[in-house]
């Protein structure tokens, strides 16, 4: 039989609705030689490193009556074409054409008959580039059965590296008689497992998120969350079906210059320009910014498992933690901001968890695209009412990468939205840069373009704090 989605997994699929649609994805601009990736090419690089992700040609089949969690089976009908797609900016296209264009094509669901992915490539862009959106289900990254696409089609050097040819033959769908048998089968061994599925599958949101919770092994004391209300911001309320998307770039070297300086982490700089800008953007608005107000994220961070080294795959196992951060936004010194911030991380890492960007460096391909994907589902098993946005934040390698011969100049993360939640804010550092990417609710953020440009006048802040 065909294997079965895990609980984690049918969860992602039974909390999806149109306002909250559970797929991640990432935008990376691309310098275009003359002779590389079109169209043409990026489909055939796809066919050809498609084995290394099997579960992208497969596709979610339900049990009848919902006796048992889906399973997952080869799509007989696989075309690459239809989730490989192309798309174009009127030259020459801007930034916030771009952005304008991946914001539409985030907030439209995915197909759930066919593998739940897709892929675009954007022509058009000035100075020659070319972007690639990619799309992907929460249920199919779990970073051990699968990794995220744009993981793989990233190559350290302009020639690709040689994969060995496939010939695919898809394995025949399962009739429903046999799914049906497969479950009660399953049941008769395990009997809570059938009434568990069929509750889930009806939307018991409760039992939905604790599945989750459970399955994610997160680090987090829920009674102490539970305990803590999130503050009060315009960043929570009932969103809609639509997204606006916003990036940020910076230089890599100014975050290290302040690290330096005040003897923290890349990771607590970041928090820190995310807090600045947030002020400014809630000052902005006309928001009450009181002395002690903070806007609290959920700071999802790769954890050191067992192995403590990435398997020569690229499995990721489920090395992601959540971490609950009060943003001190409140707060008008950018050094105590920072100081208030360091002194939060530090309590959560003490025990010398965290993973740095040279262990990310030695997962296969490109391990960022991924780590979100990770990033977002743990984030997704918590309960909203306690945290306002989700800041996702995976280190990437400090040298060029390519697809196909063209050379990656950035990646901005596109994180998804929770219920409840209008914002969510992605970043990777690159080839000395860190790249920003903000997802916010059409309606409840139009102005989230200000709140991307805040960013660069936090840093200003920051910097301005370095001597020498």
């Amino acid at each position: 039989m065909p294997p079965r989605l895990s609980a984690l997994d049918a969860s992602f699929l039974y909390l999806e609705s149109s306002t909250t649609p559970m797929h991640v994805g990432a935008v990376a601009v691309f310098e275009r030689p003359e002779d590389g990736l079109d169209y043409e090419r990026l489909v055939e690089l796809v066919e050809q490193r498609i084995a290394m992700v099997p579960r992208y040609r497969q596709k979610v089949r339900h049990v009848p009556g919902n006796l048992a969690r889906p399973v997952w089976i080869d799509d007989v009908d696989f075309d690459v074409a239809f989730h490989v797609r192309r798309s174009a900016l009127p030259k020459p296209g801007s930034d916030a054409q771009l952005t304008e264009l991946v914001a539409r094509l985030m907030s439209r669901p995915l197909d759930h008959s066919r593998p739940l992915w897709e892929m675009y490539l954007v022509e058009g862009l000035s100075d020659g580039r070319v972007a690639v959106l990619t799309k992907t289900h929460q249920a199919m990254v779990d970073g051990i059965s699968a990794i995220d696409i744009g993981q793989v089609i990233l190559d350290v050097s302009p020639n690709p590296r040689p994969v060995p040819e496939e010939l695919w033959m898809p394995r025949n769908e399962p009739t429903g008689a046999q799914l049906v048998l497969e479950a009660l089968a399953e049941s008769v061994a395990q009997p809570g497992v059938l009434v568990e599925n069929v509750r889930a599958a009806a939307t018991d949101a409760v039992a939905t998120v604790g599945k989750i919770v459970g399955a994610a092994g997160q680090l987090l004391s829920m009674a102490w969350a539970a305990s803590r209300k999130a503050p009060g911001t315009p960043l929570n309320v009932e969103i809609s079906t639509q997204r606006r998307f916003a990036i940020a770039r910076n230089s890599l070297d100014d975050y290290r210059r302040i690290r330096a300086a005040h003897g923290c982490t890349v990771n607590d700089v970041v928090l820190s320009v995310i807090a600045g800008a947030l002020r400014a953007w809630l000052m902005t608005r006309g928001e009450p910014v009181t002395a002690g107000a903070t806007v609290r994220a959920m700071v999802p961070l790769s954890v050191r498992g067992e192995p403590d080294v990435p398997t020569s795959s690229g499995s990721l196992g489920n090395r992601v933690s959540s971490f609950l951060v009060d943003l001190p936004v409140g707060e008008p010194s950018p050094v105590v901001r920072l100081h208030q911030v360091t002194h939060a991380m530090r309590e959560h890492t003490a025990g010398g968890q965290s993973v740095g960007a040279d262990a990310l460096v030695r997962i296969g391909g490109f391990a960022p695209p991924t780590l979100h994907a990770l990033g977002a589902r743990a984030a997704n098993g918590i309960s909203k009412r306690i945290f306002n946005l989700v800041v996702s934040n995976v280190p990437g390698p400090q040298f060029a990468l390519y697809a196909a011969g063209a050379r990656m100049k950035e990646m901005f993360p596109v994180v998804p939205l929770a219920k409840g939640q209008a914002l969510a804010i992605g970043l990777t550092s690159y080839d000395g840069g860190i790249y920003y990417g903000f997802n916010g609710d059409r309606d409840a953020m139009p102005d989230v373009d200000v709140l991307a440009g805040m960013v660069d006048e936090s840093l200003e802040e920051l910097l301005g704090t370095v001597t020498g």
